[in-house]
């Protein structure tokens, strides 16, 4: 047997295999972008969300392809489009009209293209539609919220960014036991307490702060989007496994694919905007 020397880990990188610098330059521009669109244009906040979806859902079409499973990307691009924008100038009742139209139109789209693997087609096809395009919709409900849109999204987004923060650096220092080792080897229950902890904390923080309610509520949030973000975490690992590829893609430095980064967010939103509406 052939021994060569040990590897040497690339610089700046941790032993999650994440180069930790440059994953941190991309947030922080990431962060600056997000909050300099909500507080000055929300309409370019719809804009960088669109965009960022549009990539995630180009990553999920191109999976698909891999295994020759046919999604069309401009019919669902267009239906994410325009359920965003219909949730954020028409309300509840838009998107769910929009989102059920995509899916007709979507099922008539498949139709003309032959009648061989069209029920693997269009169950991949709405799949990707919901996932995470409809799910998306509700952060533009969020926004749309008369004087606090912008601070509820701000809410929503930094409480799930910090399960994602505070579970991989509890994970780097503690992490010993496997949460889910055929779906996820990586995710330990140590990294999901610091997971929760985070959140708990930024949840708690930013509604007493942005929201000015009681620090309670926040904490509940925050409780309920790392159930929330952990299991939308694991929902992507397990299509990345069926379709075998380790990451979307590598449109995000030291962060992987932009899939990667929405799979907690579109998990977690549907609960933060039923929580807000019902507590604040």
């Amino acid at each position: 047997m052939k021994v060569g020397p040990p590897v040497e880990p690339v610089a700046g990188s941790s032993r999650t295999g994440r180069n930790l610098p440059v994953a941190v330059a991309v947030g922080v521009g990431l962060a600056v972008v997000i909050i300099a669109s909500l507080y000055f244009v929300k309409e370019l906040f719809l804009a960088v969300v669109i965009a960022a979806v549009g990539l995630g859902v180009a990553e999920l079409v191109r999976s698909f392809a891999e295994r020759e499973i046919k999604v069309p990307f401009v019919p669902v691009l267009v239906g994410m489009a325009a359920m965003v924008t219909g949730a954020y100038w028409g309300g509840t009742a838009w998107l769910v009209g929009v989102f059920a139209m995509t899916v007709l139109v979507l099922l008539m789209w498949r139709m003309f293209q032959g009648t061989e693997g069209y029920v693997r087609d269009v169950a991949a096809t709405i799949l990707v539609t919901v996932y995470p395009s409809m799910l998306v919709g509700f952060v533009a409900l969020l926004l749309s919220h008369p004087g606090e849109g912008a601070d509820q999204v701000v809410v929503f987004i930094a409480t799930t960014a910090a399960s994602d923060i505070g579970g991989y650096f509890a994970g780097i220092l503690f992490g010993k036991h496997k949460m889910s080792p055929l779906i996820s080897p990586k995710k330990t229950w140590e990294g999901f307490a610091g997971s929760a902890l985070a959140c708990m904390a930024v949840g708690g923080w930013l509604v007493a702060w942005l929201l000015e309610a009681a620090v309670w509520k926040g904490v509940v949030i925050g409780a309920v989007v790392v159930v929330f973000a952990t299991l939308g975490d694991l929902v992507e690992s397990v299509i990345k496994r069926d379709l075998g590829v380790k990451d979307m893609s590598s449109v995000l430095p030291g962060h992987g694919g932009m899939m990667d980064r929405l799979d907690s967010l579109v998990a977690a939103v549907i609960p933060v905007w039923i929580l807000l509406t019902l507590l604040v």
